[in-house]
């Protein structure tokens, strides 16, 4: 039984060695019977990105060549033995012109949309533009350029391992959700989030662009200060809402980048979800969520207010279908613009 098991996953392939895991080494030990099936999956490089996913390969694999066994597979990922320490790499943001991180105080301001617009009018505006989403436990970049289901290739260059991000609309794009499956729970202490976060910045193929916009997770965590010593951002975008709970969010957040051993410029504020306008009575604004409330923060503080955003109905649906708004509603480009083009004067 342990040989069929073994033969069913020797058409696993690892991405980076281009080896099945069989043969290589990464299948540990196989318990099997009938009605019950064990596997243990061994990588020899710490915080392996491809783990999760050849995790659930092998769980699909095995559910279906083995039916009988698909209620009691178990598949464990094991730590390998660390490798000596390597020569510090030089990290492939050494191509990219400006690093701007998106942040948020608090989730639920629509932060990682207009992440998602901003790359869109920026390339609209004729920069080479791509994105990396950091926000780690929630990641939703792959759904909004509509590339859930990208499994990125390995490549190897100078002897050194890269990762090929997603392309969508000419942008670059980089997720964590390229490498777990949808329903997947990531359940990841801090640590191991970091690390995995550090390769997919610093090995991703970025290629030669003016701007690579990180989408970050809200609030100000273990992530932040990664991002923070890892790299030099260029300046940091806070999104908010109107309403004052909002609002007092976005104070930790600035004050984070503001800080003397932080020293990242905040380039300013964004006011999303500002008023709506309903189409059949375009001369009215009902401000369903307060107003002015980033503005005037903004204002008191002597932060730049980049712009409002109004509630669309097309933003919605761009992001949902994986088409950012920006490329399909003419008066949605106008607001992202105007506030694209503050940033780039500020950079």
């Amino acid at each position: 039984m342990q040989e069929k098991v073994k033969s069913s996953l020797r058409g696993i392939i690892h991405p980076e060695t281009q080896q099945n895991i069989v043969d290589s080494g990464v299948v540990e030990q196989v318990t099997a019977r009938e009605d019950k099936i064990t596997v243990v999956l061994c990588f020899p490089k710490s915080r392996d990105p491809f783990a999760v996913r050849i995790k659930s390969l092998v769980e699909q694999t095995l559910k279906e060549q083995f039916p009988a066994a698909a209620e009691s597979i178990t598949v464990v990922i094991k730590e390998g033995t660390p490798r000596a320490p390597q020569p510090k790499r030089e990290s492939t943001t050494v191509k990219v012109g400006k690093i701007i991180a998106v942040a948020s105080g608090k989730g639920g301001v629509g932060k990682s949309t207009v992440t998602a617009n901003l790359a869109l009018t920026l390339r609209n505006m004729g920069f080479r533009v791509g994105v990396l989403d950091a926000d780690i436990y929630g990641p939703s970049q792959p759904r909004m350029f509509n590339r859930e289901g990208y499994l990125p290739d390995a490549v190897q260059e100078d002897g050194q391992d890269y990762i090929v991000p997603a392309v969508s609309m000419d942008i670059e794009l980089m997720s964590i959700g390229f490498f777990i499956q949808p329903n997947d729970a990531l359940m990841w202490r801090g640590a191991m989030a970091t690390s995995a976060l550090k390769q997919l910045l610093h090995q991703t193929m970025w290629g030669g662009l003016d701007f690579l916009l990180i989408d970050m997770p809200p609030g100000t965590g273990d992530i932040h200060l990664t991002m923070i010593s890892e790299i030099k951002l260029d300046g940091a975008v806070i999104v908010s809402t109107p309403q004052q709970i909002a609002v007092a969010d976005v104070v930790r957040g600035v004050e984070m980048f503001r800080h003397e051993q932080v020293n990242v410029p905040v380039l300013g504020i964004v006011e999303n979800m500002a008023w709506f306008t309903p189409k059949e009575l375009p001369d009215n604004k009902y401000y369903i969520f307060g107003k002015g409330g980033a503005r005037g923060y903004a204002e008191q503080v002597g932060v730049p207010f980049l712009g409002e955003i109004p509630i669309v109905q097309s933003i919605m649906e761009g992001a949902e279908n994986g088409t950012p708004s920006v490329g399909i509603d003419e008066d949605v480009e106008r607001y992202y613009r105007e506030i694209a083009q503050k940033i780039v004067a500020s950079v």
